[in-house]
């Protein structure tokens, strides 16, 4: 069996510095030498993340200090956490912020139709995905489980959630995506106008870069033989841009590669044709939950959601190498070098 690891996205993270870096260079050389990027990388919520933040006070410790806050109200295997004592007790009472994600996420759960569910956890942990004990379970497994699958039973007020017996959730889907989105707002009320979070590739952007220039935000390209690592770059300011597709999270079992996206309806990984979902928007959460939700729902009825929506923009790369950019983000997107001949298609309402 071959096990394959989280990804670091460290192309993202290599083109995060370069532009961090230029940034360093550009205000020494216009005389703001009162201003720095202030950096720091720390491990949370199972992943690399990479803090940028410009200004005259180094941030970065309240910003670290945040994550960590979220991540210890939101683990699923920390048992103190609000959201595992829920899956032990199958109720609990739970704080403004936690009753917050979780109704966000439940509504992101209802506009999807299902296809992101946040009481998925029993079947990811049946595959192996939060443990690493890889394994493909059986037809008659995957089918008791999926009697415990349905986001409607959970039941949230504004302090207490509780869940049916045998139901478990795990708000991972969305958590690096409103957490990126909520520290940015605290920072913003600390007066930064110029930051790039980067959190474990779900990446938020504060403002431009503070020359004025758009940062430059690359996106991973889901195919292994990738020389460089990058399908594309995005140019953005103040939003959120996450990506999710299959070479995330996946073991190979029989020459067989099964991935951590998986469709609530079987319960089984995703098979919809997409490599990976690129998700442009303001609010983090929504991008998180959308980017697994639309790689589920694949190519065409992504395209449909996306027409019927106003508030993200996406990248959609397809298994077979073509890309698909929304026309709100298309001026925006640029292929790289290695995948210029990659057909390219602007879609529009």
């Amino acid at each position: 069996m071959k096990l394959g690891r989280r990804a670091t996205n460290k192309a993202i993270c290599g083109a995060v510095m370069a532009a961090i870096i230029s940034v360093s260079i550009e205000l020494v050389g216009c005389g703001l030498s009162q201003e720095k990027i202030y950096t720091s990388s720390i491990f949370a919520m199972d992943t690399i993340m990479e803090l940028q933040i410009a200004g005259r006070e180094d941030y970065t410790p309240q910003a670290e200090e945040t994550i960590r806050n979220i991540e210890k109200s939101l683990s699923v295997t920390d048992p103190e956490s609000q959201i595992a004592k829920l899956n032990s007790n199958g109720e609990t009472d739970v704080d403004t912020q936690v009753s917050d994600i979780m109704t966000r996420a439940l509504d992101v759960c209802k506009r999807t139709d299902g296809q992101l569910d946040v009481t998925i956890y029993p079947v990811l942990k049946a595959w192996g995905f939060t443990t690493g004990d890889y394994r493909v379970p059986t037809e008659d497994e995957l089918h008791g489980l999926l009697g415990n699958v349905d986001y409607k039973q959970v039941q949230a007020r504004a302090d207490h959630l509780s869940i049916p017996d045998g139901f478990q959730v795990d708000l991972g889907s969305v958590a690096k995506g409103y957490t990126g989105s909520y520290v940015a707002d605290g920072l913003r009320e600390l007066g930064v106008t110029s930051a790039l979070l980067n959190l474990g590739g779900n990446v938020q952007c504060i403002g431009v870069k503070p020359n004025g220039d758009k940062w430059k935000v690359a996106v991973k390209s889901p195919f292994p033989d990738s020389a460089t690592g990058m399908l594309g770059v995005v140019s953005a300011d103040d939003v959120a841009i996450i990506t999710s597709g299959g070479y995330e999270r996946y073991f190979e079992e029989d020459g067989e590669i099964y991935w951590h996206i998986l469709d609530p309806r079987t319960g089984k990984p995703a098979r919809s044709g997409l490599a990976s979902v690129t998700i442009i928007g303001k609010d983090g959460l929504l991008c998180d939950g959308l980017s697994t939700a639309l790689f589920i729902k694949g190519l065409d009825e992504a395209v449909e959601f996306w027409k019927a929506s106003d508030d993200f923009e996406a990248v959609l790369v397809t298994e077979d190498g073509e890309v698909y950019v929304t026309e709100g983000v298309a001026k925006d997107f640029t292929l790289t070098a290695e995948y210029s001949n990659a057909p390219l298609h602007v879609v529009s309402r």
